[in-house]
């Protein structure tokens, strides 16, 4: 899953492959729902990005809360 992650997350600075790569970490349960919501979405047709987008609106206030700690 680290792999995954960080080829996904290449383009980004490292400060902030850091900090996504801890929250994924210490709240893999969290993430493991917004990656199966999103798998689910594509099933049904809809492309990566904007299923991304859509489920991660969705879970923005537990990301963020998740962030605080």
């Amino acid at each position: 899953m680290n792999k995954l992650l960080k080829s996904k997350l290449k383009n980004l600075p490292p400060e902030q492959q850091e900090m996504i790569m801890k929250l994924v970490e210490e709240n893999p349960a969290l993430f493991k729902k917004i990656g199966d919501e999103i798998k689910q979405k594509q099933k049904e047709g809809m492309n990566e990005t904007h299923a991304m987008t859509l489920i991660m609106a969705k879970y923005k206030a537990e990301i963020q809360k998740a962030m605080q700690k």
